[in-house]
C-alpha cells in the first residue's frame, strides 16, 4: 500500500487517467556524465520512464557511486609507463578507480 492508503493498481489507474504513462526500463546500469567531471553511476537500477504531456522523466533508484574523472597528469603518467593511448589510459583509470599503479599493470598485462 502506498501512503494515504491507495494501493498500486488505484494509483496506476489514477494516473493513466491525468494522462500519465509509466513504463519500467530493463536496465543493468544508469550512467550519468557530470558536467564538471566525473560520473555518477547507479548499480542494479531500477528505472521507471514517466511521460506527461509529451515530456519523458526518469526515476532511478540502486547502488550508487560518484567517479571524479582522472586529472589529465594522471593520464599522462599512465600513457607514457605503459605506451599506451589517451583513450586506453583513461578507460583503465577508470576500470582500477583511479589507481595509477594498478592501471598501468592492467595495460602491461602484468
Amino acid at each position: 500500500m502506498l501512503p494515504g492508503g491507495i494501493d498500486p493498481k488505484q494509483m496506476a489507474k489514477l494516473m493513466r487517467q491525468m494522462g500519465i504513462k509509466t513504463e519500467d526500463i530493463a536496465a543493468s546500469r544508469v550512467t550519468i556524465e557530470l558536467r564538471e567531471g566525473g560520473r555518477i553511476v547507479v548499480f542494479e537500477p531500477s528505472v521507471t520512464q514517466i511521460e506527461m504531456q509529451g515530456q519523458k522523466s526518469f526515476q532511478i533508484a540502486g547502488r550508487v557511486h560518484e567517479e571524479q574523472e582522472a586529472g589529465e597528469e594522471d593520464i599522462r603518467m599512465v600513457m607514457e609507463a605503459a605506451g599506451c593511448s589517451r583513450e586506453e589510459a583513461q578507460n583503465a583509470l577508470r576500470e582500477t578507480g583511479g589507481d595509477i599503479a594498478e592501471a598501468i599493470l592492467k595495460l602491461k598485462g602484468e
